[in-house]
C-alpha cells in the first residue's frame, strides 16, 4: 500500500490497516464520538491522517484498562484539526496517570494474594478469603 501524502485522506480501510485496527474497532470509535471522520459526497468515511494518532491513542488506552468513556472526555479536550503537540500529549496522558499507578498497585496486590493462595494449598471454599471472598453463609453448617 502506498504513504500516502500528509493532505491525503484515508478511506477506513487505510485508516484500518496503518494503525492496527479493524474496522469494525473504527466504526465502534465513531459511534462512542472518539473519532470524527470526514464523509465524501457518497457518505463514505475519510480519516485526516493526524486521525491515526487518535487511534494509537484510544488502543493504547484501552489496553491499560482507561474506559473508552474516559478516552472520550479527555480527548474532548484535543484540537480537532490537527495532530496534539507533545504538551497536549503530555497534559491528556497525565489525566490518567494516578488511574493506572491504582491499576498497577491492585495487580501487584492481587498477585501478592495469589501467591499467598498457592502457598497455602488449602483451596477451602468456606475459608479461603481469596476463592471465596466475603461469603456470610461460610460459618454456617451445610444443609
Amino acid at each position: 500500500m502506498p504513504e500516502p501524502r500528509p493532505n491525503e485522506l484515508l478511506t477506513v480501510g487505510e485508516a484500518a490497516h496503518r494503525s492496527g485496527a479493524t474496522v469494525a474497532a473504527l466504526h465502534h470509535y465513531e459511534e462512542l464520538g472518539l473519532l470524527t471522520p470526514q464523509r465524501t459526497s457518497g457518505n463514505q468515511r475519510r480519516y485526516p491522517r493526524h486521525m491515526l494518532r487518535r487511534i494509537a491513542l484510544i488502543r493504547m488506552a484501552s489496553h491499560v484498562g482507561i474506559p473508552l468513556a474516559d478516552v472520550r472526555e479527555a480527548m474532548a479536550e484535543l484540537p480537532a484539526d490537527r495532530a496534539p503537540n507533545r504538551a497536549e500529549w503530555r497534559q491528556l496522558t497525565g489525566l490518567w496517570q494516578e488511574a493506572i499507578e491504582e491499576r498497577l498497585a491492585t495487580l501487584q496486590e492481587m498477585r501478592d494474594q495469589f501467591v499467598a493462595c498457592i502457598g497455602c494449598g488449602c483451596l477451602s471454599m468456606a475459608r479461603c478469603s481469596i476463592v471465596n471472598p466475603r461469603d456470610r453463609l461460610a460459618p454456617r453448617p451445610p444443609a
